[in-house]
């Protein structure tokens, strides 16, 4: 039993449905990592004792969203379900046109195809996640990543680690007449959830309208990014969430939404902007490939659901309890002598890889191998944010690799209790007490883009 003392607050949830879960043995979970190639995305869920993967799709939905996909409509065209959607999110962003997509990567690919991306263009972000990255460079497209130096040390304490340089934005943008975008990830996910302030937003909005460059967010996150400015950004603390989220949304030309993560459903996202010309394009388009712009790949109850769960997932006392199950598990960590990133993300706890593992080196991936061992020991899934996720080969045939190499503990949304918190803190306590036994792994496949999802390893013997 975990000897952490601080406890959570009661949930502002009651239970009403469970799911059960199970403890298969060690010798079971060695042969299902075998027989998985050794890559966590292969492993059945079901053989999972906590599945800290992601928390894409992955949340619990309320009665209220139950309820409301007793109510889809399931017309093909113009069902009742997209226009209470449009009208939510309308309120939430003040973006004129909403178009539904079937997730977060189609938004991404939609919005590439609009802006017409290819070789002779750039887009500029804080940091892009595995799939934006992917959509854009299969554009063609170049890509600059300008998050603040901070970012990149895990021990420094600050405020809003997501925050893009703004003095190297603008620098960039003065050098390259190129720019085709400039997209905002809030909360930033690669750099472990780590929030931007409302100061930092208005100033890249400043820059994007006097150098006439669309200004977009990854939105998957926003009301967690929303709260973290209400706690963190002078003037902000007696705004409520919808209200910050307003006013953030205020300064972009539109956004991208994942909605599995901050739409609290398993399935869903869109696109929101005010650009009708581009909107035209995106719906044009999406006949070919997503569908009709009134569902886009959705059947109209997951429209219900997501119209709720955007409500749903700005309400104070649920954003409290989601940063405060946060919190609980990387200060029990820290209390274990876990090196992790601070401050604490947002929807993830980040393990420090080289610190965890200094004796592996990077070229034998240390995060992969942990998630790996971890799984194995205990049957939590987790994921590496790292060398496998973002490094990339060079013409001599070297890896390059990313300045950050994490292991992310993603918490699902309204899903684990305190004593799962306990579990997790206890096992990782217990395996980093015992690192020096973990060894690295090889890749004896690599498919390029988004290798993670299928690549194959090998253990070092």
């Amino acid at each position: 039993m975990t000897d952490f003392c601080k406890r959570l607050p009661p949930p502002p949830f009651k239970i009403k449905v469970i799911e059960p879960i199970k403890m298969i043995t060690r010798q079971e979970r060695k042969m299902i990592l075998e027989n998985a190639s050794y890559n966590i995305f292969n492993i059945p869920a079901e053989k999972v004792f906590i599945d800290l993967l992601t928390d894409s799709g992955t949340s619990a939905m309320s009665d209220y969203q139950w309820a409301g996909i007793m109510l889809g409509d399931e017309a093909y065209a113009q069902c009742k379900n997209f226009f209470n959607l449009e009208k939510i999110v309308q309120e939430i962003t003040g973006y004129k046109y909403v178009i539904p997509t079937h997730q977060g990567r189609a938004a991404e690919n939609l919005i590439c195809y609009a802006l017409d991306l290819n070789e002779t263009k750039m887009v500029i972000s804080n940091q892009f996640f595995d799939t934006t990255l992917a959509n854009i460079e299969t554009s063609g497209a170049k890509t600059r990543e300008l998050v603040i130096s901070e970012a990149f040390n895990t021990s420094i304490n600050l405020d809003f680690k997501g925050n893009m340089n703004i003095q190297l934005l603008e620098n960039i943008i003065r050098k390259n007449n190129n720019v085709a975008m400039i997209l905002l990830t809030i909360t930033n996910n690669t750099g472990g959830g780590q929030p931007v302030s409302m100061h930092n937003i208005s100033e890249v909005s400043k820059i994007a309208k006097k150098h006439k460059i669309p200004f977009f967010f990854d939105a998957a996150r926003f009301a967690e990014n929303s709260y973290f400015i209400k706690l963190r950004e002078k003037n902000y603390e007696n705004f409520k969430p919808r209200e910050i989220a307003k006013k953030m949304f205020s300064y972009a030309d539109g956004c991208l939404m994942s909605a599995k993560k901050d739409g609290l459903v398993n399935i869903g996202g869109f696109i929101g902007l005010n650009n009708e010309e581009l909107a035209r394009k995106i719906k044009e388009r999406m006949v070919v490939v997503e569908g009709f712009p009134t569902y886009g790949g959705l059947a109209g109850r997951d429209l219900e659901a997501l119209a709720r769960g955007l409500l749903e997932v700005l309400e104070e006392d649920y954003l409290s309890y989601r940063y405060q199950q946060l919190q609980y598990l990387g200060k029990g960590l820290e209390h274990k002598n876990v090196p992790i990133l601070i401050p604490i993300g947002g929807h993830s706890v980040n393990i420090d890889v080289r610190k965890f593992l200094p004796h592996i080196p990077q070229s034998e991936f240390p995060g992969w191998s942990l998630t790996l061992v971890l799984y194995e020991l205990y049957g939590i899934r987790a994921v590496e944010i790292g060398s496998v996720m973002f490094a990339h080969k060079q013409e001599d045939g070297t890896w390059r690799f990313p300045p950050l190499d994490l292991v992310r503990l993603a918490l699902p949304r309204r899903v684990y209790s305190q004593e799962h918190l306990n579990y997790i803190i206890d096992s990782i306590g217990e395996l980093y007490e015992n690192r020096d036994k973990i060894k690295g792994i090889k890749m004896i496949y690599d498919p390029g883009i988004l290798r993670h999802f299928t690549a194959k390893f090998q253990p070092i013997i």
